[in-house]
């Protein structure tokens, strides 16, 4: 489902790449750690647009690789220790253990 505004697919890549990258810096809280994943989901993100257009029927969007980044580098920002452990307050809301 695309967002009903223009270029809306490009918040929807910001938005799951920011989810995606605040997940694992919450979980990872090193440098080095978090380093390794914002590359790995930038190439993610590099390597699906070229899978995308292998297939024929898929679109390939150099706009939608520097949404990607922009997502993981929002998501690093958002993370921990800028804000608050999300994770323990999501274990408390639905009682995970």
């Amino acid at each position: 489902m695309l967002l009903p505004v223009d270029q809306g697919d490009k918040y929807q890549h910001i938005l799951g790449y920011a989810v995606l990258m605040s997940w694992f810096a919450t979980l990872y809280a090193t440098f080095a750690q978090r380093m390794l994943f914002a590359i790995g989901f930038v190439l993610l993100g590099i390597s699906l647009e070229y899978v995308q257009r292998w297939t024929g029927y898929r679109t390939f969007d150099v706009a939608d690789m520097v949404a990607d980044a922009i997502g993981v580098t929002v998501g690093w920002l958002l993370s921990p220790p800028r804000t608050t452990y999300y994770l323990c307050l999501i274990e408390k809301i639905f009682r995970i253990r």
